[in-house]
């Protein structure tokens, strides 16, 4: 699954946003992470392409099964490695960044075994 680091961003940004309200649009993600129109219509378009989603008549954005897998990898990263520095004794606010970060290069194995030690 070949994906940048700015589409898992965004992948987790709409599983974010569905948890809240199951019906997302690009302007609810917008509004999410700040970023501009344009770069999220762009973002919404290689998704799209790649298969990670769909966009109905009425701008709803939905996973495909491929999407909402791989966006649920990525927040399962996220979740571990900010309860992992958490744990450390890392700030709160800082763990959540540094996670942001490494959920998007750490490889599979690494990750499991941290899972495991680490009871998370």
């Amino acid at each position: 699954m070949n994906i940048h680091e700015s589409g898992e961003m965004y992948l987790e940004s709409i599983l974010v946003l569905k948890k809240q309200n199951p019906q997302v649009r690009a302007i609810d993600i917008v509004n999410h992470t700040g970023y501009s129109k344009p770069s999220v219509s762009r973002a919404l378009r290689i998704l799209k392409k790649d298969g990670f989603i769909t966009v109905d008549d009425a701008g709803f954005i939905s996973f495909t099964e491929k999407g909402e897998h791989h966006a649920s990898v990525i927040m399962e990263r996220h979740t571990v490695l900010t309860k992992l520095f958490i744990q450390l004794g890392i700030d709160e606010k800082i763990a959540s960044e540094d996670a942001c970060k490494i959920e998007h290069v750490i490889s599979n194995e690494t990750f499991q075994t941290i899972k495991e030690k680490f009871n998370l």
